[in-house]
């Protein structure tokens, strides 16, 4: 209606007063408790216990309840029967997740300026949303790889450089501005002990990851996971030969808390270092993230082989092509509102894609759809007013989608 490919109608001339501005469409409680008072002669009353039908539990039942109160009113003002069925549909669907206007303002007031913040400052207010976590729709590995695609890095945790919370720096005075992981984001590691490394560095920095052990005084685990992460990259070496280092330390620590800070070097591991895979997925283990390329570009050239297209190709498909695209599975969502309908976001290298699943193909398909860190999804494409998206047909698991059986952050 808006854009103007359908008209603006009314289901009765009594109600374009109310819905005059929102095209003929009820949006907000205020708007379907006026519908009420109007068309169907509601007291302040009745119009008082369907608000209270909308409020925060959704009352079905007593939605039912009122819509008799409704049909006697509107047949008592003389409504025809398909405008009245009209109205209560109306009434109806919104009421399940329609908010009173105020609500709505405010919502849209909060998205208007964090838009704002994201094009603006973008480094900025990625770190705070990765301070603030869990809250929000997305996991911050989902976080990280959007900001990736809008030209801002983030760095690794390093114990020379890492606070407790994601920080902002950058290279030089003229570079732009980049995000430091935090030290919250390295799996067990404590809070006491996140503290303790900050307070020595104030000190002084650390010279060694034996320098490190005898000041900090990590349990093993946090050592092994710093490690394992790259944490100590600072020292020189590799992740194997930090693991290896880090074992020995455990092994021999009140030696090293006692003595003089040793050459690393005598530690050397006989381990081959990772590869790539081995990293990003040590990364996804020790953090939930990582700062590295999105799991999906290691894929991606046997992905292309087979014709499997990227988001950003999804997107540029016309409306009714059928086409075929793979990404690690960030959102699988079945609102109660939906009608059984399941909505899932892909994610890879260039951006997100969304498909929509019937309730029959969920049933059919519901094993895969829930089993599997990372899918390929068939369907047809629905492009229109500029968004893009896949009426799913068929579902498979990646190939070679064992290796990011730690990546994948959903929600059901």
């Amino acid at each position: 209606r808006r854009t103007g490919r359908a008209p603006v109608v009314y289901a009765h001339p009594s109600l374009e007063p109310i819905l005059k501005r929102t095209l003929g469409v009820p949006l907000f409680q205020e708007q379907l408790i006026r519908m009420a008072m109007v068309a169907a002669g509601f007291t302040g009353g009745q119009a008082d216990e369907l608000r209270r039908a909308m409020g925060f539990k959704r009352s079905m039942e007593r939605m039912q309840e009122i819509e008799g109160a409704l049909r006697t009113g509107m047949t008592r003002n003389d409504i025809a029967t398909a405008a009245q069925e009209e109205i209560l549909q109306g009434i109806k669907s919104f009421a399940l997740y329609g908010f009173p206007e105020s609500h709505a303002a405010s919502f849209a007031l909060i998205a208007y300026a964090s838009a704002y913040l994201k094009a603006h400052h973008g480094a900025a207010f990625l770190c705070a949303l990765l301070n603030n976590w869990p809250m929000g729709f997305y996991h911050p590995a989902a976080l990280l790889s959007d900001g990736a695609r809008h030209g801002i890095t983030t760095m690794p945790v390093d114990v020379q450089v890492s606070d407790w919370l994601c920080t902002l720096g950058r290279g030089d005075p003229d570079s732009a501005l980049h995000v430091r992981l935090g030290l919250k984001y390295v799996a067990g590691l404590r809070e006491l002990t996140g503290q303790k490394l900050r307070n020595e560095r104030q000190q002084r920095p650390f010279t060694s990851i034996a320098d490190f052990h005898a000041r900090v005084r990590p349990n093993q685990a946090e050592m092994g996971t710093l490690a394992d992460i790259g944490a100590f990259a600072a020292f020189g070496g590799t992740r194997r030969a930090a693991l290896w280092q880090a074992e020995a330390l455990g092994q021999s620590g009140e030696l090293f808390a006692r003595a003089e800070p040793v050459d690393d070097s005598s530690l050397e591991s006989p381990l081959p270092e990772m590869t790539d895979s081995e990293q990003m997925l040590a990364d996804f283990r020790g953090t939930g993230v990582t700062t590295g390329a999105h799991p999906l570009s290691q894929l991606r050239p046997a992905l292309d082989g087979q014709g499997i297209l990227t988001a950003a190709a999804l997107a540029k498909k016309r409306d009714g092509d059928n086409a075929s695209v793979a990404g690690v599975v960030i959102v699988r969502q079945r609102p109660s509102t939906a009608r059984g309908f399941v909505f899932i976001t892909l994610e890879d290298e260039t951006g997100f894609s969304n498909a929509i699943v019937t309730p029959d193909l969920f049933q059919k398909w519901r094993a895969v759809i829930l089993r599997h860190a990372a899918l390929v999804i068939e369907g047809v494409v629905q492009n229109r007013d500029g968004v893009s998206l896949l009426k799913a047909k068929r579902f498979a698991p990646v190939p070679g989608e064992g290796s990011l059986a730690d990546v994948s952050h959903d929600f059901h």
